[in-house]
């Protein structure tokens, strides 16, 4: 019988909670994996190229790499640890044969490591699993490979994914070992155990053609670059193939450029077979979970599933007065365009057209996915207004159903009285509740999406930092009560203009200001916040008058008090039902749905919404 497997290739995914150490691993590998030339200086962080992914500390988007060692070829196939991105994971899990669980020798596994790792078993890869920063004084190795083990116990599919082997690294400094004792070394224990571990890729390379698409990219010369694994058969340059779309459409294409990795760059080959990881150019209109296969016999692969979207808000086309002023893509047309293209590459968003043609509702995994999307859209020069995040909803039987998460927190103790106040008015309902020896309390709590929006800001203001809190999405119910409010009122802006010292120490006496004397304001625009219910109209822009016995600026510098600054996640969770968030590549801007003081009057006394 022929052997169809592809010995000289290996294909892992690497998966882990966020700051388990997953990047710095992927460094390691590269700098010891024969890819990198003598003398060449990469830094660290390699493989996060998305300047939002250094800044963060988080990998977004799914990535391919490959190192060499002994004759071998290893695809690494670097994935999110945060559930918000787990669209990324389920879209480029099929590429892989393997996967390395990383896990963390003091937070053993995480939430969204089960996630990940429910996803791998689902697709059949063989696991092994390293535990990394065994380096650290507070390192548990022992008490985190029996919670391992524990975990595989409850997750595993088949027998055979309870054979797994544990190696011990510390990735920082670039070692890897069988034995949690050694403390010194190189990463040779990490790829023998990787060639040993993780199966060659099988695959017919004379059968008919088919491979399945990915990931997608762009580059301003090629074109469309389609990436994705070679299932059957041989990709061979300047060969007519057929593209076998979603819908079941099939068009013909010629590959123009055929690519494999090598390190973190591409090289062009003439040729791939089964087995393997490429990009090639050539086919337009490409969507992930498109096969690509042979003209002679067109038959598709199984479509990528994809878990429906949780949390959705509305971009709209910005209605400010100072719109234009900042960036470059204001229009409708601009929105849609860009909004499209990331359905194009974000397989987990969702949007949908309203009836107004220059707003559209976009769903996605949770607030974090959401708010990276304005964040690279603000940086790409667009200028455009969003609604407060909410749960995506369905009608089930004639009742309103809401997604449901378990949230993990792990805080010091005298942090869990507020955090419990918190989480107990937003219907946060505790499930598990233990003691550390190092002081920290460890939480479990079942809560709807919605008591979720706002949660990470509160979170980091109330532990200082020092705290590790995650989600995971669990299930549909029932919607019931409501979600107590942590906010009072707004002041808003009666008068357009520049605010001036003066106005804004009026403002200072109702409540905290957002804005710095010299910021051009409109009518509408939220520049404040107070403690009472309601919203308070003021006049930021009015200056003091001259008198022949008092001066304009007199004891006014000593009076300011400092200005509220709120990042864009703040921003959202801050905003209500009936304001938005104006975003631009230089401000982020509160303000009213209806932007006329008398407009506003008049629909309150109607007892009408003004949310999109």
């Amino acid at each position: 019988m022929t052997d169809c497997r592809n010995h000289a290739i290996r294909n892992l995914a690497i998966i882990a909670h966020v700051d388990h150490g997953k990047t710095t691993l992927i460094d390691a590998l590269l700098k010891q994996g024969q890819v990198l030339r003598d003398h060449q200086q990469v830094g660290s962080l390699i493989m996060d190229t998305n300047p939002l992914e250094r800044e963060r500390g988080i990998t977004i988007l799914a990535k391919n790499a490959s190192v060499a060692y002994g004759g071998v070829r290893i695809n690494i196939i670097d994935t999110p640890g945060h559930a918000d991105f787990s669209g990324e994971v389920e879209r480029v899990m099929n590429m892989a044969d393997g996967c390395l669980l990383l896990v963390d020798a003091v937070d053993g596994p995480m939430p969204q490591t089960t996630y990940v790792l429910r996803q791998a078993f689902q697709q059949n890869v063989t696991p092994m699993v390293v535990i990394n920063k065994i380096d650290r004084p507070e390192a548990r190795v022992v008490e985190v490979v029996g919670m391992v083990q524990d975990l595989f116990l409850e997750m595993a599919t088949k027998a055979e994914q309870l054979d797994f082997p544990v190696l011990y690294t510390s990735a920082r400094q670039c070692f890897a070992t069988t034995d949690p004792g050694v403390t010194e070394g190189d990463m040779q224990p990490l790829f023998q155990a990787i060639l040993e571990s993780v199966p060659p890729p099988t695959g017919d390379p004379s059968a008919p053609l088919q491979m399945l698409v990915a990931a997608l990219d762009y580059d301003n010369y090629l074109g469309q670059v389609s990436v994705g694994r070679i299932f059957e058969g041989t990709l061979r340059l300047r060969d007519d193939v057929a593209l076998l779309g979603r819908d079941g459409g099939t068009t013909t294409h010629t590959l123009e450029h055929i690519f494999v990795f090598r390190g973190m760059e591409r090289v062009e080959v003439p040729e791939a077979r089964a087995g393997d990881i490429v990009a090639v150019t050539g086919p337009e209109g490409v969507s992930i979970g498109d096969t690509i296969a042979s003209q002679e016999s067109p038959n598709a692969l199984p479509i990528i599933a994809i878990n429906e979207p949780t949390v959705r808000m509305t971009f709209g086309v910005s209605t400010s007065p100072l719109v234009g002023q900042d960036g470059v893509h204001c229009t409708s047309r601009n929105l849609h365009e860009r909004l499209t293209r990331e359905l194009r590459t974000n397989v987990s968003l969702r949007v949908d057209a309203t009836p107004s043609p220059d707003v559209f509702v976009v769903a996605g995994r949770g607030e974090l996915h959401l708010s990276i999307l304005v964040e690279t859209m603000r940086r790409e020069q667009f200028e455009f207004q969003v609604s407060r995040p909410a749960p995506v909803t369905k009608m089930i039987d004639g009742k309103m159903y809401e997604p449901y998460e378990i949230l993990n927190i792990s805080a010091r103790e005298e942090h869990v009285g507020v955090l419990t106040e918190y989480l107990s008015g937003h219907m946060a309902q505790l499930q598990d509740l233990s003691y550390g020896e190092n002081g920290y309390v460890d939480m479990e709590y079942k809560i709807p999406t919605r008591g979720l929006i706002g949660f990470n800001a509160f979170f980091l203001r109330t532990t200082r930092g020092d705290g590790v809190k995650s989600s995971i999405f669990t299930s549909y119910e029932p919607m019931e009560g409501e979600i107590k409010s942590q906010r009072g009122g707004v002041l808003v802006a009666s008068e357009g203009g520049v605010a001036v010292t003066y106005g804004l120490i009026n403002a200072q006496g109702r409540g905290d200001t957002f804005i710095e004397p010299g910021a051009t304001v409109y009518e509408g625009m939220i520049v404040g916040s107070h403690r009472r219910e309601g919203d308070i109209e003021i006049n930021v822009c009015k200056e003091k008058k001259l008198t022949n016995m008092r001066s304009s600026t007199a004891d006014v510098a000593k009076r300011l008090n400092a200005t509220v600054r709120m990042s864009l996640e703040e921003s959202l969770a801050f905003i209500s039902d009936d304001e938005l968030l104006e975003v631009t590549p230089l401000n982020l801007r509160l303000r009213k749905a209806e932007l006329s003081t008398l407009d506003r009057k008049r629909q309150r006394r109607n007892g009408v919404r003004t949310r999109d």
